[in-house]
């Protein structure tokens, strides 16, 4: 069977980088109960540590900064494994309308111009010319 345009790109870009490797094994850990249990006791270890802090302010910066550096680590994880994840659902329509594209090439027997049309539509909907 011969590999389509959108098989082979699929095949080149199936290593991941260490940064992405981290990504998920860190999105896989993020979005389990445990994670959760630690942040809420981290929360409750603050709110207790209340009576060893000379200022007021200073207990509520700790939690401040503590909370907003994590936020922006956990928003960079979360965009990075989003964008993969929708590239890899481009990928996939990408091939599943190349077969599409095809099949309707196969059946072409009677050269119906409406079907001729049809593919040169979807080839063009989805932009199969277009490889990343």
């Amino acid at each position: 069977m011969e590999r389509t345009d959108a098989a082979e790109s699929r095949e080149k870009s199936s290593g991941l980088d260490p940064f992405e490797r981290f990504v998920e094994i860190s999105t896989k850990l993020i979005s389990r109960a445990p994670f959760f249990a630690v942040v809420v006791a981290v929360v409750v270890i603050w709110g207790a540590s209340y009576p060893l802090w000379k200022s007021t302010t200073k207990w509520e910066l700790a939690i401040h900064t503590f909370g907003g550096v994590l936020s922006l680590l956990l928003l960079v994880l979360l965009e990075n494994a989003g964008r993969r994840n929708t590239e890899a659902m481009q990928e996939k329509l990408n091939v599943l309308a190349e077969a599409l594209a095809a099949l309707m090439e196969a059946q072409l027997e009677d050269d119906s111009h409406e079907l001729r049309e049809a593919v040169d539509n979807l080839r063009e909907a989805v932009g199969l010319e277009e490889r990343h």
